[in-house]
């Protein structure tokens, strides 16, 4: 097997694992395995240590110059400490009650397709529809409509 195929092969199985261990890391490491593959096919490294210091230096490269701004489209949206500004797209929307809510007692509800913990000082049956009126923290605040 030629030393192109071999870099190229590991740096496929390395942007492959960054699925199974996240963290933004290693899909810049296959990289840097590619570009010692791409050197390597072109016969600018022909040697074990410059295909080895090509992979180093290129890893290091990419994973400084492009996992800050790579990271958030990789592992999603970070919450950050003020939700105030999240707020807007929760404020007044109606949701739809999956399980009873009792003042004091917590209930489902669903929203955008996904079902939220939330708390009310109404009494809702399943199928009622309800406004969200505050967030404490993942629990809705909801009054009847």
């Amino acid at each position: 097997m030629s030393p192109a195929l071999v870099w190229f092969l590991a740096g496929l199985v390395l942007v492959l694992l960054e699925f199974a261990v996240p963290g933004v890391i290693l899909v810049f490491i296959g990289f840097g395995a590619w570009v010692a593959s791409l050197t390597t096919w072109l016969g600018w490294t022909t040697s074990v240590g410059s295909q080895t210091a090509i992979f180093a230096l290129s890893s290091l490269v990419l994973v400084i110059a492009l996992r800050r701004l790579f990271k958030t489209w990789f592992m999603g949206y970070a919450h950050t400490a003020d939700t105030s500004a999240n707020m807007e797209e929760f404020i007044d929307r109606p949701v739809r009650v999956v399980t009873a809510i009792t003042p004091g007692n917590v209930g489902k509800v669903e929203f955008k397709g996904a079902s939220w913990n939330a708390s009310s000082v109404d009494e809702l049956i399943p199928g009622d529809t309800a406004i969200i009126r505050g967030r404490d923290g993942l629990c809705l605040i909801v009054n009847r409509k």
